[in-house]
């Protein structure tokens, strides 16, 4: 996939971002084309080569479409998650590593029932507070509302 500047793009671990443009640099002998990314949230500028884009998982948004689903895993309460405070937290740091929004989306769910019933530690605070703002950011995007009425409708659906 090529992606080209004005593109909206989600990055993982950071969320959702817009290309602000591409440009060369030299570096031990070898011209390589970057692409700089303007963060949608924060003052954070990225700049990630070219064609290691799709290979670091940069991918386009949801679609519309696809929100609904997104929402449908977001109302589940069912969750089976270990009841090991380290193999939970092991496993959602891997699901926020992978970029895929519905894995982002199962620990927001999964660390905001975990708070409403027992509270969390101050290690899955700060987790759910990074996955929530990626997940936020993208929806965003996806829905074209700004940030905070894409989180609104997230507390909304976590309800």
């Amino acid at each position: 996939m090529s992606f080209k500047p004005g593109d909206r793009v989600v990055y993982p671990h950071h969320g959702a971002a817009v290309i602000e443009r591409k440009e060369k640099r030299t570096a031990f002998g070898e011209e390589t084309e970057y692409l700089v990314l303007r963060m949608a949230h924060g003052d954070l500028t990225l700049s990630v080569p070219a064609d290691k884009a799709e290979e670091v998982g940069m991918r386009p948004p949801i679609s519309q479409e696809d929100v609904e689903d997104l929402f449908e895993l977001l109302r589940k309460k069912d969750v089976r998650e270990p009841s090991n405070w380290s193999r939970r937290f092991k496993n959602h740091q891997e699901k926020l590593k992978s970029g895929d929004v519905y894995q982002v989306a199962e620990v927001v769910r999964n660390l905001a029932l975990r708070e409403a019933a027992k509270g969390l530690s101050a290690g899955e605070k700060s987790m759910l507070v990074r996955a929530r703002g990626v997940l936020v950011s993208e929806l965003s995007f996806a829905l074209d509302v700004s940030e905070d009425e894409a989180l609104d409708r997230v507390n909304e659906v976590l309800s």
